[in-house]
């Protein structure tokens, strides 16, 4: 099946469901129960992938759960970190779904027991509270029992008629695509909220190619604003794994999307030692300081957020913030998130960030962070990237690319804001592969393209008062009809006499009518 029919299924999968539980469950609300839905159905199969081993003759889900020996549970969540036993599986549960009417509280023990299945192993701090966000007693799914149950039955038979066979061989990402899918017939209604921790695939797809451009391998990669993961996934859906040695880091503040990010690690066979996903606020309390540098970094931080800044007199003596000697402003934390990458970030490596372009040209603060950042040769490229990519904004945002390897001081400047980068999609307009290939052979070249690309050197940017707004250096091209005024004269000249001589003749007739 393609990756339009797969995608295609899905959706209408999806609407379904949603349709069924229509004007009980809020929208916004609706998305947690199918992404949950879609997280253990893929656990419970690929686990009895790992337990079944390929043997044909072996079917998990038939096995009595008394059956199991300790020692193979042992293993498995030593391997796996977790363990789930036949009766707590998917495809086993959703079988007697319509007729259970212990359905919710059956399935709240079962995703207890599969995180608690973790208590004590090494894994367990990536297991806990994976289905907080799936709560099959909530208010949310009835008042009743009976109507909690008959809706999470609905979710659930949904759900298993994704005929999608092996979720690993998929053409499609099923759970970004659901994810996708979800936000956009949701996040008008759910407010910012609903799409400001989720990168659209393409543009997570641009943003881990410019990380990992021309990298044979990374020690390992790290998104300090996680949101659901996607942007640290498109390094591993378009790199080989080896390509990517100590495996995938990131932090996020928000507890619902913190759970979406590693349950999304799961789902693209990330094992738990391969991944760590931390919870909490990157400005103020930063994890992984003992595990950077970072040879790529990926990041969407949120746009001008409040944080505490000046407030804190320490942040100033912090290593992330002190080499720059000021704070980002209180009211906008974007160069907070620059400064904290750029100290996570490896000699070798690069990161990509997605930036509001306020901060390029504002002054203040902002303007003496600039003047750090060219000055000490840290800025590689900046582009900007056509409007209306991004749920729940308009506006037109850019990349910031660093590096700490440049071989000049010059810094690149990309307009991609033209109608040959992007194709327009109902209200939302979509980078296809070729405009991240355009784009991406633009950056590799670093050679000046009319209207397009220039790279200046840091000087003329600091004698631009260090503004880095890709418009201030890059002309549009001026698409104005040119007009030859010789010939325009000649042309208005003829048509005078035309005139002229038209008006004689009507004066004319009319002294011959009065005659």
């Amino acid at each position: 099946m393609t990756s339009t029919a797969q995608r295609a299924e899905l959706q209408a999968k999806i609407w379904k469901i949603a349709n069924e539980v229509r004007g009980a469950v809020d929208g916004w609300d609706f998305k947690q129960f199918v992404l949950g839905a879609l997280f253990y159905r893929f656990i419970s199969e690929n686990f009895t992938n790992y337990i079944e081993g390929g043997d044909e003759s072996v079917n998990y889900a038939k096995f009595n759960d008394a059956d199991i020996p300790e020692d193979v549970k042992i293993d498995a969540i030593k391997t796996k970190g977790y363990f789930i036993y036949p009766t707590q599986l998917f495809v086993n549960v959703v079988k007697t779904a319509n007729t259970n009417a212990n359905l919710n509280t059956d399935l709240k023990t079962i995703f207890n027991a599969i995180e608690n299945s973790a208590m004590g192993y090494p894994s367990e701090e990536d297991i806990k509270g994976l289905f907080a966000d799936f709560d099959t007693t909530s208010t949310r799914l009835g008042n009743t029992v009976e109507s909690k149950n008959d809706r999470l039955a609905k979710v659930l038979k949904g759900v298993e008629e994704l005929n999608f066979g092996n979720f690993e061989d998929n053409q499609i990402d099923l759970f970004g695509d659901a994810y996708e899918f979800l936000i956009n017939n949701y996040a008008a209604n759910a407010g910012k909220s609903g799409g400001e921790f989720f990168t659209p695939q393409n543009v997570s797809k641009l943003i881990a190619q410019l990380a990992m451009h021309k990298q044979e391998k990374v020690n390992k990669i790290y998104d300090p604003a996680a949101g659901s993961g996607s942007l640290l996934l498109q390094a591993k859906k378009h790199f080989d794994n080896h390509v990517i040695e100590e495996g995938f880091f990131g932090q996020e503040i928000n507890h619902t999307t913190y759970n979406l990010a590693r349950m999304n690690m799961f789902l693209h066979n990330i094992n738990y030692d391969k991944f760590d996903i931390a919870l909490g606020n990157t400005l103020t309390d930063p994890h992984f300081g003992d595990t950077k540098p970072f040879d790529a970094i990926v990041s969407n931080p949120p746009y001008s957020v409040n944080w505490v800044g000046s407030d804190d007199p320490t942040l100033i003596n912090d290593p992330r913030f002190a080499p720059a000697g000021v704070l980002a402003p209180k009211s906008k934390a974007d160069f907070a998130f620059v400064l904290h990458a750029l100290n996570y970030l490896s000699s070798k490596g690069r990161a990509a960030i997605v930036c509001f372009p306020g901060i390029f040209y504002r002054g203040g603060a902002e303007q003496k962070i600039r003047k750090y950042l060219v000055d000490h040769n840290f800025i590689e490229t900046v582009i900007s990237l056509p409007s209306n990519l991004f749920y729940g904004t308009s506006i037109s945002v850019n990349i910031l690319v660093l590096a700490k390897n440049k071989t000049n001081t010059k810094t690149q400047f990309i307009n991609a804001t033209g109608d040959e980068f992007f194709k327009k999609v109902t209200n939302n307009n979509v980078l296809e592969n070729k405009h991240i290939d355009k784009i991406m052979d633009i950056f590799d070249g670093k050679e000046d393209v009319a209207h397009i690309a220039i790279s200046k050197d840091n000087t003329e940017i600091a004698a631009n008062g260090y503004n880095l707004s890709v418009s201030s250096y890059v002309a549009d091209k001026d698409n104005r009809e040119k007009v030859d005024i010789i010939q325009l004269n000649a042309e208005i000249s003829q048509t005078v006499e035309k005139i002229t001589a038209l008006r004689t003749s009507i004066d004319k007739i009319i002294k011959e009518i009065e005659a």
